[in-house]
């Protein structure tokens, strides 16, 4: 039979160990999560307002159909059957399956836009997609 101490030993050797292991690893992780905010806004810095509305990581779009537009904005109807202003800027990038342009946003057109949220409850708008494929809503 074998010694029960050495049978003791390598079993909390083992947990030491596993559970050194997840330390670092969390920490690992922590570190790792704030480089992809800088990489996923393609900017360094403070992200505090970044893709903000409605999700902790902040990376819900606006998502929609557009039931009015105008040069600077488009109004986007929700879901839930409440709106949401969107501002266009001259950098704020459109797609859809090839480059898209302003000239493309039509009322009635479904858009999921990327923005940063305003005071106000607005979005202004980084990027604007264009017919975008919708998960299945609950």
């Amino acid at each position: 039979m074998k010694d029960p101490k050495l049978i003791i030993i390598v079993v909390v050797l083992l947990i030491l160990v596993g559970g050194g292991s997840f330390f670092a690893g969390t920490k690992y992780q922590q570190g790792r999560r704030g480089q992809f905010a800088g990489q996923f806004s393609g900017q360094q810095g403070d992200h505090t307002n970044q893709f903000r509305q409605g999700s902790g990581f902040g990376l819900r779009p606006v998502n929609g159909e557009i039931i009015s537009s105008d040069d600077k904005s488009i109004t986007v109807k929700l879901q839930d059957g409440s709106s949401k202003i969107v501002l266009l800027s001259d950098t704020t990038t459109f797609s859809k399956s090839a480059e898209g342009a302003k000239s493309d946003l039509k009322v009635g057109e479904r858009v999921a836009a990327f923005g940063t949220t305003n005071s106000d409850g607005s979005v202004t708008a980084q990027n604007v997609q264009i017919n975008p494929a919708f998960r299945s809503q609950p």
